[in-house]
């Protein structure tokens, strides 16, 4: 039984996703990021970057046990621990693999920041409410290019790719996009949407889901206290 250490944000939701499309077993544990449980010294042991998602694996490889943080190099993991969702020969590998990377660098930090500085933000500064607005703008043009020419971000088959980029871009009012200037992304954006595998996936931990948006959690999120030496 995997053990998911997890909220209902989009880091989260690609894990839970790429846990239903594999058909493993897991067991999620919640941690409260407005309320700080994510500071805890357990979680620390596994997560040390204080983030969600982490997961152990009591079955990992050699049948020895293996704890992982940060969420691409979980989805790598399972991928690999069940030949599944990341193609085997090493042109389409790499070909998924630069889309991870591509979300990881790119669509989650900058949409993100649209997000916190629309929602977030107790000050509305409208420097950075343009400039991440258009940067988000700016990646849904690059989905939305893509997916002109092939099904998936990968190529033609649904990879990590896909269950990384997908979580992110659920909030496209809040980021200032709107989603029908991009028609291609949409009809990808439907498709994956309609994944039995995904509804499952977003249904985790979905009843513990509401706004970060009072003094205390922003205080926890992003205040003094992400600061603190652990």
């Amino acid at each position: 039984m995997i053990e998911v250490y997890s909220w209902p944000t989009p880091n989260g939701h690609k894990v839970h996703i790429m846990l239903e499309e594999c058909g493993l077993a897991y067991r999620v544990h919640p941690v409260n990021i407005g309320a700080g449980e994510q500071f805890a010294p357990d979680f620390l042991a596994i997560s040390p970057n204080n983030k969600i998602p982490a997961l152990t694996d009591p079955d990992g490889p050699g049948g020895q046990p293996l704890s992982l943080f940060e969420s691409g190099a979980i989805l790598l993991y399972l991928a690999g621990k069940t030949a599944r969702l990341l193609p085997a020969d090493v042109a389409g590998k790499y070909e998924v693999l630069q889309w991870l990377m591509f979300q990881m660098a790119s669509v989650g930090p900058m949409l993100g920041q649209a997000h916190h500085f629309r929602v977030y933000a107790p000050e509305k500064l409208p420097y950075a409410i343009e400039r991440y607005t258009n940067e988000a703008k700016r990646l849904y043009g690059v989905i939305n290019k893509r997916l002109a020419h092939v099904p998936y971000l990968g190529g033609r088959d649904y990879s990590i790719a896909d269950i990384a980029v997908f979580p992110w871009l659920r909030s496209w009012k809040n980021q200032g996009v709107t989603m029908a200037d991009y028609p291609h992304l949409k009809g990808w954006f439907d498709e994956i949407a309609r994944r039995p595998a995904v509804q499952r996936g977003l249904e985790v931990l979905a009843d513990a889901r509401r706004p970060l948006t009072d003094a205390g959690s922003r205080e926890v999120l992003f205040g003094q206290r992400q600061l603190a030496q652990r």
